[in-house]
């Protein structure tokens, strides 16, 4: 279930794009000061379980040991049903010759045929679109285990049902062009778009990050489903996580963990956490 998690929470920055970014801020971690004096610390993730970005750096494990709670994007669904379309099926709005490519992706990724027939057709779309699993855990479950071993309280910024059903309000026309647009594309193309983010996400560039979402997938689908997900997966809830953190981060010390393409821009976590009156420095 976990390396199935990892995929789909990958979502949040292989499908995910903000405003651009403000020239200050770059960097991975930071380091929030409340109002109320109380020290917590921000990082942003990239949401794979890629053995160049899962080995944290000494820094980010000395500031994670120093808080009292743990806040990640969401919590792990306890049903899997939230993965599922209440009514038909995929197999439904599929060619012969789509069917067979989800057959064969489905394989690839160590899914069952049917259960992906069931699967909501955005959520097909990202789990394809990612290379083939290399680990059992991402970033975020690995700090999420850090904390259960620490025996810190674990939040989820949004509620779990929220964060797996983000693009349900996404017409079924519009997810299937998300999902055909995804099987278009070759192992070999979404194999070099991965290194690209990999290495902008390594480099703590948020603005270059921000910009190879918008050139990769804003390139595969038409303007406007890419526009009406981008509201979706980061503007929206930009603001719901930012006023979680915020009320939690004023009470006690966290160490909270969201996607990168979440922190930058006016809209962007940091930006909210600045005008909530933190103090938001990068940990260098």
């Amino acid at each position: 279930m976990r390396s199935f998690l990892s995929k789909v929470s990958f979502a949040v920055i292989f499908f995910a794009a903000s405003q651009f970014a403000l020239a200050a801020d770059n960097g991975l971690l930071w380091k929030l000061e409340a109002p109320s004096g109380k020290v917590s610390y921000l990082l942003g993730t990239m949401h794979t379980d890629d053995q160049r970005v899962t080995e944290f750096s000494p820094k980010i494990t000395e500031a994670f040991n120093k808080t009292e709670a743990f806040m990640m994007e969401t919590l792990p669904p306890r049903n899997p049903s939230i993965f599922m379309m209440k009514q038909g099926t995929v197999a439904e709005l599929l060619t012969e010759k789509e069917f067979d490519q989800v057959r064969e992706l489905a394989d690839f990724h160590s899914m069952h045929i049917e259960a992906a027939m069931h699967m909501k057709p955005w959520l097909l779309a990202v789990i394809f679109d990612l290379p083939k699993p290399k680990a059992l855990y991402s970033m975020d479950e690995l700090l999420m285990a850090k904390a259960e071993e620490q025996d810190k309280k674990i939040i989820g910024l949004e509620k779990t049902s929220e964060h797996f059903s983000v693009l349900d309000a996404v017409s079924m026309e519009d997810q299937m062009v998300m999902l055909r647009a995804v099987l278009k594309r070759s192992q070999k193309d979404k194999e070099r778009d991965y290194e690209k983010l990999l290495k902008a996400y390594q480099s703590g560039d948020l603005k270059k990050i921000i910009d190879l979402d918008d050139k990769i997938t804003g390139g595969m689908l038409p303007k406007a489903v890419w526009e009406n997900m981008r509201v979706k997966l980061i503007d929206e809830r930009n603001a719901g996580m930012a006023e979680g953190l915020v009320s939690e981060a004023n009470e006690k010390a966290v160490f909270a963990a969201v996607g990168a393409s979440h922190l930058a821009g006016e809209g962007g976590m940091l930006g909210r956490l600045r005008a909530a009156g933190f103090t938001v420095t990068p940990v260098k």
